[in-house]
């Protein structure tokens, strides 16, 4: 029982921040990643989302990113699976489409 992964580009965030919109956002990379380049999110690497369940907004639209999409695509898969989180958007070409933006 897949649940489809909701998709944001970066124009859409962008427009979602430009407009004051109330949204969570969560890197799932790692630190290092994290400490070369990031947008502000919040640091959840991907190994450690299952112990950081309670940090993860389930009343407001989050939008995962990592390093081209497919980290945070495996993120979302897991915490809709296991956790029937609906509000989540995978960012479309994750922190390298944000950054050639």
């Amino acid at each position: 029982m897949a649940s489809t992964i909701k998709e944001i580009n970066v124009a859409e965030l962008r427009e979602w921040q430009a407009s004051g919109k109330d949204f969570q956002l969560i890197d799932v990379r790692e630190q290092n990643e994290y400490d070369e380049a990031h947008m502000d999110g919040l640091l959840i690497p991907l190994g450690s989302i299952p112990e950081n369940i309670d940090k993860i907004s389930s009343d407001k639209p989050v939008v995962i990113h990592c390093r081209s999409g497919k980290r945070s695509a495996n993120a979302i898969s897991y915490l809709q699976s296991n956790h029937d989180l609906e509000n989540l958007y995978n960012l479309e070409g994750g922190i390298l489409a944000w950054q050639n933006s």
